[in-house]
């Protein structure tokens, strides 16, 4: 006896067809441009959410850049003195502070400048 693949066949497609409901035209009703059109999505889709991350960290660095001019230091001295200062605290976190909490974030700023000087002084003295 012969099986036919019916079933199976459409189960495929129905996942298809339900991904690309919504979309333009004939993208959405023809089984070959529904095929082609779904996985084009999918990989803009991958990418977006890759680009996603990176605008969010350009988005804190702006905060992070801002919030420092307001106390007179720039985003790189800012960035290098905690390092020296041996605050390891990630850009979000520091946009947050920035953002909520200005007197936490003024402390901050203290302590990279701090260490930033001590560092420039200590080159100065060798």
């Amino acid at each position: 006896m012969r099986i036919k693949s019916g079933v199976t066949t459409r189960r495929h497609k129905r996942k298809y067809f339900k991904l690309a409901k919504g979309f333009y035209s004939d993208k959405s009703r023809k089984w070959r441009m529904v095929k082609q059109q779904v996985e084009k999505s999918l990989t803009a889709s991958y990418t977006g959410r890759k680009d996603r991350k990176g605008e969010f960290r350009s988005l804190w660095t702006q905060r992070i850049n801002a919030a420092c001019r307001e106390h007179g230091m720039n985003y790189s001295r800012f960035m290098a003195g905690l390092k020296k200062a041996g605050i390891m605290l990630n850009r979000k976190m520091l946009s947050e502070i920035a953002v909520t909490d200005a007197a936490s974030f003024k402390h901050l700023v203290g302590l990279a400048g701090a260490s930033g000087k001590s560092a420039s002084s200590a080159k100065a003295a060798a």
